[in-house]
């Protein structure tokens, strides 16, 4: 993440997830929604257009994380059953970290 505040509230805000403790550690975020936590830290040199960051989320609400990014204008690509099967969605969050939701079978 290039900014702390900027990160924080695309995942909190945008997403929906919530702060990972108690600490607030400086150049560190924790986040966590459901099943998933990501942990952040900061670089602030990072080219978003450069950054080839990326995570895969598993997640058995696929469609309501789909209807989540849509409602709140998120650029994402359509869901859609990839070729070997699996029900998949990406968005890029401010640093153009590439997040990718895939439905648990």
């Amino acid at each position: 993440m290039r900014n702390k505040t900027i990160t924080k509230e695309f995942y909190l805000n945008t997403l929906g997830f919530q702060t990972l403790g108690n600490s607030d550690f400086e150049g560190y975020l924790m986040v966590v929604k459901d099943e998933i936590e990501i942990h952040f830290f900061e670089f602030k040199e990072l080219n978003p257009k450069e950054n080839y960051g990326q995570v895969y989320i598993h997640t058995n609400a696929i469609e309501k994380e789909f209807s989540v990014a849509k409602a709140k204008g998120i650029n994402y690509n359509q869901l859609e059953t990839k070729p070997w099967g699996q029900k998949e969605f990406s968005i890029l969050d401010p640093d153009n970290n590439l997040l990718t939701f895939g439905a648990v079978k």
